[in-house]
């Protein structure tokens, strides 16, 4: 099966590696040319634009930035040349503007598959995606082979938008866990109790999330280099997951400080670190 790649950042190329890996035929592209050589030189073709790229697969797989990019490079760049192909959209965009999505390539003959995954880069080298699904069955089943490569069984949510929704539910919980365990951590700190006894009691109990440990080594280090999921992506999800919620009617109030505080994370040069790097925010004064 012929597939192409549009967006090869960290978990688009991750997923591209992961593909080539399984001897599956590979046209990426990058706006940033220069970002598809790794691929290149495990087997891909390069192609010059998105129309190019999508020309001769069946599958194509979108990995961008966020909706309006998504939207520009399918809609606009790709265009007719999707007639006949089925878009499997993995980057987290709005339920709506996936809804919209769909609609709009329709018109041009395609078919959207959204496929949110649960993980990052390593868990997409290894085949270890958590994989959600939303569009129809049928779909699912002409990209299973595809998908197979990526993570195990796919569960499929509901229609388009159900699969999104999803996670960014689950992506509201990585920020609201990284933020309350950051401010636990710095309080035992501050007060000068021993942060091993702390997180024994804390392992013991029914708070505990493994994401805690996994987090801990980078926030009593403070580094948080070579990020799987940065801080400026964690800040779009759950800025997506504020305004999908209040357009359901929730009361989000609770969230809204910590949107505030991630909104400082740029000028505070956190975008491009991992996203535990909210711990520096937390520190206040």
């Amino acid at each position: 099966m012929e597939i192409s790649l549009l967006g090869t950042g960290l978990l688009g190329a991750a997923i591209g590696e992961r593909l080539l890996q399984g001897g599956q035929p590979l046209t990426v592209w990058n706006r940033h040319r220069e970002r598809c050589a790794p691929l290149q030189a495990l087997g891909a073709r390069v192609a010059a634009t998105p129309a190019e790229a999508v020309a001769g697969a069946e599958v194509v797989i979108t990995v961008l930035s966020d909706g309006p990019t998504t939207r520009t490079v399918l809609l606009e760049q790709a265009g007719a040349a999707l007639a006949g192909r089925l878009v499997l959209q993995v980057a987290t965009i709005a339920p709506e503007e996936s809804r919209e999505l769909a609609a709009a390539l329709a018109e041009r003959g395609a078919e959207l598959l959204e496929v949110p995954v649960l993980g990052s880069r390593p868990e997409a080298l290894a085949g270890n995606l958590q994989l959600m699904v939303g569009g129809e069955a049928a779909a699912l089943e002409r990209a299973r082979p595809v998908l197979a490569a990526l993570g195990g069984e796919p569960r499929l949510l509901g229609p388009v938008g159900a699969a999104l929704t999803t996670k960014l539910a689950l992506n509201q919980l990585i920020a609201s866990l990284t933020h309350s365990f950051s401010l636990s951590l710095h309080l035992v700190q501050r007060a000068g109790v021993d942060v091993e006894a702390f997180m024994a009691i804390l392992r013991a109990s029914a708070l505990y999330a493994p994401t805690f440990d996994k987090k801990l080594a980078k926030e009593l280090a403070d580094d948080y280099a070579n990020p799987n999921f940065p801080t400026a992506h964690l800040r779009k999800d759950l800025l997506l997951f504020l305004q999908t919620a209040r357009g359901l009617g929730l009361e989000t109030e609770g969230l809204d400080g910590l949107a505030t505080l991630l909104e400082r994370a740029t000028a505070a040069g956190l975008d491009d670190l991992d996203y535990s790097a909210l711990h520096r925010l937390t520190a206040g004064t």
